[in-house]
């Protein structure tokens, strides 16, 4: 029997801008279309609502330009 995926439902998506330099990783990575790449060509939170806490884009940006952060309901 598998198990269920708990999902969190109180995802922080910090994105630091000037530290991005637009490789678009982060948006190619993102299983769930969170991310995207503005009109200056830097990642912009699209659809924050889809964010799963997964982490890709925070593990795999070469910048350190993405911060996830997994908040306890308050």
């Amino acid at each position: 029997m598998a198990e269920a995926q708990v999902l969190p439902r109180n995802v922080h998506i910090q994105v630091r801008k000037g530290w991005c330099k637009g490789c678009g990783i982060c948006v190619a990575l993102c299983p769930k279309e969170v991310l995207a790449l503005d009109d200056s060509g830097r990642v912009a939170v699209a659809n924050p609502d889809r964010c799963t806490g997964c982490g890709r884009c925070e593990i795999h940006c070469p910048d350190f330009a993405i911060g996830i952060e997994v908040r306890e309901d308050e």
